[in-house]
């Protein structure tokens, strides 16, 4: 079998399964498990899959510049933020992390809410200067433009000043076994130090990420309280994330 045609089998299997193992794959195709993984290795760079060990799991398309990230399912992210915004409370201090999704969770904050937020993203605190009775705390740092956020050891030192109530995160990945994942180690050390600042944590989920992985761990599944996915989100996949003890919420 040529490489090329090797390699949309490949392809094919993991829209159909979900995963590639390299051991039966190789026995399937006659080829070494040398030669399926070099395969994975290429297809890895080209951005089409995310290799793991024994073999690859899909990648998210959530790991796109900014421009083709605004473009995905707005209006899901639109309902996602909606749900989020509803479970803040008057006086609470909230962390709102950067990305696409989080800031229409600033977009759906009442006007009239009185409460804190704490962000490392300039274009959160940007869309919330208008937001008179919410008081905007900026973190500092080096400026990572792929999420348009704070990272490096300023933002860490600051966050370490930190103690909130509640902390919206956003990821690249979200997968049952890989867990929740981003694509740069720095991005993710930030995340993580974020949700240690605070007592709960829910991750915001749009499609493009769930069943996917990234490369970077964030945190154990255990670190986290709840989940806000889309309202048509397979059931199959939700059942992988509660059988972990994560609360799922449907927005």
């Amino acid at each position: 079998m040529l490489t090329s045609k090797r390699k949309q089998f490949l392809l094919d299997c993991l829209n159909r399964d979900g995963q590639l193992l390299a051991k039966p794959l190789s026995e399937e195709l006659g080829v070494s498990e040398d030669t399926i993984r070099r395969d994975l290795r290429e297809m890895a760079k080209e951005g089409l899959l995310t290799r793991v060990h024994g073999g690859a799991l899909p990648a998210s398309a959530a790991m796109g510049d900014l421009p083709t990230r605004e473009g995905i399912f707005p209006d899901q992210k639109a309902a996602l933020g909606r749900a989020a915004a509803k479970r803040v409370q008057p006086g609470q201090v909230l962390i709102l992390d950067g990305g696409t999704t989080c800031i229409q969770v600033a977009r759906h904050l009442p006007l009239t809410l009185s409460a804190t937020v704490v962000t490392h993203s300039p274009s959160i605190a940007v869309e919330l200067s208008e937001h008179v009775n919410i008081e905007v705390l900026m973190l500092g740092g080096r400026l990572f433009r792929h999420s348009m956020v704070g990272t490096g050891a300023a933002t860490l030192e600051a966050i370490g000043r930190i103690r909130a109530d509640l902390y919206f995160m956003g990821v690249c990945s979200v997968h049952s076994t890989a867990g929740l994942t981003t694509g740069d180690y720095e991005e993710a050390v930030i995340k993580r130090a974020l949700c240690h600042a605070s007592a709960e944590t829910i991750v915001l989920a749009s499609a493009e990420k769930l069943a996917t992985a990234s490369p970077y761990q964030v945190v154990g599944w255990a670190e986290i309280s709840g989940l806000i996915v889309p309202a048509d989100a397979p059931a199959k996949v939700l059942a992988g994330f509660r059988k972990h003890g994560v609360q799922v919420y449907k927005a």
